[in-house]
């Protein structure tokens, strides 16, 4: 995690622990608790413990049990929205490589909080053809929001809600083999949300039975220990890494960090001084004749695939496992598209393109 010394550095001793392998007897002590998704935060591993603020630097929360922290009186802060713009990119990487007409096609978007809205309010900006499914927000604010079937007949779904298993709408196997069955032939499926909204078994089994979807999967069903048959039947492939931005890792950080030192602030306790995170450095040039070729020039989500398959051609499943996570923890670093400034060279129509990359945040 990211900019951990700057901004909680001056409370006390850190100490660095392996999310999966966090145990009771490692928090007994800690006053504070930093996770990201792979740590499992409830009952058996704070019982007992001094932790009174847990705070996870990512946008989901279902690896959290809120409810038990708040009968203990724990205070609980995430991080909503701080890798939008990096899953954007991500998505925009995967359609460059596997839909290039992508700009002329009819997207799908599941979900439409901080992740999907973003994405959403991006593609329409470049005159993308949407539609939306979020049973929770109001059609009178969104034009483009569809019941969930007529959603399935888009060129492209990208998924982006969280995973719930109550309540009136939940997103566990949203995906099923029936709804999986329905996609347009040859339509693209990505999912850079949660794993078990797509149920994994029946997608392998689909395209098993010689189906023509389309997929590409950043996040998996169970993670880490995947499923290798699946793995080769996707077109693309990455270890749950889409919004894995530097600058989304920073952002995250220092939402916490405000979140912290608010709550400390209101329960009468000193606030300090907080350290500025954001770090100023100068944009990185990059050049290319279309919007495709700056898009990839920044981020190309094909070396996260080879990487991903090159590592996990191993011989037992531990050592998947263990070697996705490990891709995850030695991700290289990676700049959203406002670290780079973008010229355009030999385009046809230099002003539409330039004029594109701005629209996504390029210099």
């Amino acid at each position: 995690m990211l900019m951990v010394e700057e901004l909680f550095g001056q409370l006390g001793a850190i100490d660095y622990i392996a999310g999966r392998q966090i145990s009771a007897a490692d928090v007994a002590d800690a006053d504070i608790l930093l996770v990201r998704s792979v740590t499992r935060v409830d009952r058996a591993l704070l019982e007992g413990s001094s932790v009174a603020f847990v705070g996870s630097a990512t946008i989901g929360t279902d690896h959290v049990d809120q409810a038990y922290l708040a009968e203990q009186g724990i205070r609980f802060a995430h991080a909503p929205g701080c890798n939008a713009n990096a899953v954007v990119q991500y998505v925009l990487s995967v359609l460059c490589n596997l839909q290039p007409d992508w700009l002329n096609c009819t997207v799908g978007i599941v979900g439409c909080g901080n992740v999907g809205g973003r994405l959403y309010r991006t593609l329409r900006s470049l005159g993308v053809d949407c539609r939306v499914y979020d049973p929770f927000l109001n059609p009178a604010d969104n034009p483009d929001l569809v019941d969930f079937e007529s959603l399935l007949n888009a060129d492209i779904i990208s998924v982006h809600t969280p995973l719930t298993t109550g309540g009136e709408f939940p997103t566990q196997h949203l995906f099923n083999a029936d709804v999986l069955a329905r996609l347009s032939e040859d339509s693209l499926l990505i999912n850079a949300g949660r794993g078990a909204v797509v149920d994994n078994t029946a997608l392998l089994n689909l395209l098993e039975n010689g189906s023509t979807l389309r997929v590409a999967l950043d996040v998996w069903e169970p993670e880490p220990n995947i499923n290798g048959q699946l793995l080769e039947r996707v077109l693309l492939a990455t270890p749950h890494i889409a919004g894995y931005s530097r600058e989304g890792k920073i952002r995250g950080t220092e939402m916490l960090a405000e979140d912290f030192y608010q709550w400390r602030e209101d329960i009468g306790g000193s606030v300090g001084e907080i350290e500025a995170a954001s770090e100023q450095t100068s944009p990185v040039a990059i050049s290319g004749q279309t919007l495709a070729e700056l898009i990839l020039a920044s981020y190309d989500v094909v070396d996260d695939d080879r990487r991903m398959r090159e590592a996990l051609v191993v011989q037992t499943a531990q050592a998947a496992a263990e070697n996705f996570d490990r891709l995850r923890k030695e991700y290289p670093q990676r700049h959203e598209f406002s670290h780079f400034s973008a010229e355009v060279t030999g385009s046809s129509d230099t002003e539409t393109t330039l004029k594109q990359a701005r629209l996504l945040g390029f210099i």
